[in-house]
Formats: structure tokens, C-alpha cells, sequence
């Protein structure tokens, strides 16, 4: 059998440019594209894990934000806790003391209203005996008592001796004004000539002396001058009756 070269030649040509055609204008186009594919396909990968790095760190972040919001809200918690405790003891503190108070002012109350009224019974008590010893002594004497505490008033700066006697002369001679005589009642000029007469004899001198009417001596007369007292009452003798109301009024 004989072989065509040129045949055969022709077919290799044509197989060589149909190979080359192939390479430039099919295969290196798929070969580019797969390519470009593959580039496109890495690049969405590499994307998908970038996103997925940066949705782990916005979940970690975001893991991180919730547990200090939780603590920070345990700790406002607590604080706010710890504040009403103190705001609740400073309010039952101030109730307390409130209560306490009113408490107090009460038993004051109580205490000054039963001060007045024993007060009220004494003056009461004193006044309902003295009624019934000026009436008895007027009966009895025919004289006011009145008269007769000026008698005893009398009597007993005539009967003054000892320290008490000097002490109301230098109180009496060192005195800027004249000597106070306070009594209950408005004294006669009798009586007030008596006593001024009693005190220049015990004194012996010439004593100045101012009288004054003192309602609430009751049935009583005092003599005053330089820090000194001379007095004579008789609710002097009354004072166990006095000290009696009391308690009876404190049972």
C-alpha cells in the first residue's frame, strides 16, 4: 500500500492548526474562566470568613457588652438595695424620734397640766383655810387676821437677835433705797406705823420703809432689802397640807 505523504502532511497541518485553534479560542477562554471562577469562588470564600471572623467578633463583643451590662446592673441593683435599706432605717430613725417627741411633749403636758392643777388645789386648799381662820379669828378676837399676822410680823422683828439681826442691819444700812414691806393685804396705817416703829427700836435708827399689797403672799408680810428677807405667813404652816395635795394628787 503506498502512503500519500503529502496526504498525511495535510492531516498533521490540519490537526496542528485545529489543536492551536482549539488551545487559543476554546480551551484557554474555559481555561480562563475556570481560572476566574476559581479566583472569584476563593475570594467569596475568603469573604465568607472574614465576615465570619467578624460576626464571631461582634458576637464576642457583644458576649462581652452583656455580661458588664449584667454586672454593671447587679451593681446598681445592689446600690439601689443598699440605698433603700439606709433610706428605710433613716425614715424609721426619724418616726422613732418623731414618736419619741410627741411622746416627750405629752408626758410634759401631763406633767404641767398636773403641776397646774395641784398648783390650783393648794392655792384652792389655802384660801378655803385662810377664809375659815379670819372668820374664826374674827369670832373669836374680834380682830381681823389681817391684824393679827401684822401682830406676829411685829413681834418677831422685835425678837430678832443673833446673825440674822446683824445681817438685816448691814443689809439695811448699806441699802440704796429704802426697805421693801410686802403683804397680802393693804395695811392700815396703824399696823404700818407699828412695824415701822419695831424696826427703827431694833435697828435704832431711822429706817425707811416703802409698802407694797402682794396678793400672792396670802395672809402674809415679808420685809426685803439688799438681798435680805424677813418674812412671816401662814402658809408656812400649811406646807404639810401643801406636801399632802401632792401626793394625793399623784396617786
Amino acid at each position: 500500500m503506498l502512503i500519500d505523504w503529502f496526504t498525511v502532511g495535510a492531516q498533521v497541518l490540519n490537526f496542528l492548526i485545529l489543536v492551536w485553534l482549539m488551545k487559543r479560542f476554546l480551551y484557554k477562554p474555559i481555561l480562563n474562566a475556570i481560572d476566574e471562577r476559581e479566583r472569584r469562588i476563593a475570594a467569596e470564600l475568603a469573604n465568607a470568613d472574614a465576615k465570619k471572623a467578624e460576626a464571631q467578633t461582634e458576637r464576642d463583643d457583644f458576649q462581652h457588652k452583656n455580661e458588664e451590662f449584667d454586672q454593671q446592673r447587679a451593681a446598681l441593683l445592689s446600690q439601689a438595695t443598699d440605698a433603700a435599706k439606709v433610706e428605710r432605717q433613716r425614715l424609721l430613725d426619724e418616726a422613732r424620734q418623731a414618736a419619741d417627741a410627741l411622746s416627750a411633749r405629752r408626758q410634759e403636758t401631763l406633767r404641767n397640766d398636773a403641776h397646774n392643777l395641784n398648783q390650783a388645789i393648794s392655792r384652792r386648799t389655802q384660801q378655803e383655810v385662810f377664809a375659815i381662820a379670819r372668820k374664826a379669828l374674827m369670832d373669836l378676837a374680834t380682830t381681823s387676821l389681817e391684824e393679827r399676822v401684822g401682830e406676829v410680823f411685829t413681834r418677831r422683828l422685835r425678837a430678832m437677835n443673833g446673825q440674822a439681826k446683824a445681817r438685816l442691819a448691814e443689809a439695811l444700812e448699806t441699802a440704796s433705797g429704802p426697805a421693801l414691806v410686802r403683804s397680802a393685804f393693804d395695811l392700815p396705817a396703824e399696823q404700818r406705823a407699828a412695824i415701822q416703829n419695831a424696826l427703827n427700836e431694833t435697828f435704832s435708827a431711822d429706817i425707811h420703809v416703802r409698802f407694797e399689797t402682794a396678793p400672792d403672799l396670802i395672809s402674809g408680810i415679808e420685809l426685803t432689802t439688799n438681798g435680805q428677807k424677813v418674812a412671816w405667813s401662814i402658809a408656812d404652816y400649811l406646807a404639810s397640807l401643801e406636801k399632802g395635795a401632792a401626793e394625793l394628787l399623784k396617786e
